[in-house]
């Protein structure tokens, strides 16, 4: 994926290989679960307490999305603004969304040209890496 960065007001273009990036989730899953601390003598065992299926494995996509190409937030962040609405035909390289992470501002573009299916968040919106944000037609 390809991002604009602006530092110190020098715009720099920067490619980012997504293969090689480890998702929080798949870190979890290879962290090592923490030991169960020690019973204490004469004190009755308690069952382990059932996770519910919903709780077990955290969704970043809404309930219902459209048919189409999602985009995606590339990092946890707050959507500061929405440039597109549902319907807009957008172009390659178009800002669908600015999302503000870890004090910068981040232009979320337009992976292709088409048009927006559905706009998934709005101004203010916190979202986790890997949440749906646009998905283009």
């Amino acid at each position: 994926m390809r991002y604009k960065v602006t530092l110190n007001g020098k715009t720099y273009e920067v490619e980012v290989d997504e293969t090689s990036a480890m998702l929080v989730d798949e870190y979890e899953a290879l962290a090592p679960a923490p030991a169960a601390a020690p019973a204490l003598a004469g004190a009755p065992a308690a069952a382990p307490a059932a996770v519910p299926a919903s709780a077990a494995a955290p969704s970043h996509a809404p309930a219902q999305t459209a048919a189409g190409e999602a985009v995606k937030a590339p990092m946890p962040g707050t959507v500061l603004q929405v440039k597109t609405a549902q319907g807009a035909a957008v172009k390659k390289g178009d800002v669908l969304v600015v999302l503000e992470a870890m004090k910068m501002e981040n232009e979320i573009l337009a992976p292709r040209d088409g048009s927006v299916a559905q706009v998934a968040v709005s101004k203010g919106s916190a979202v986790d890496t890997g949440a749906v944000l646009v998905v283009l037609a």
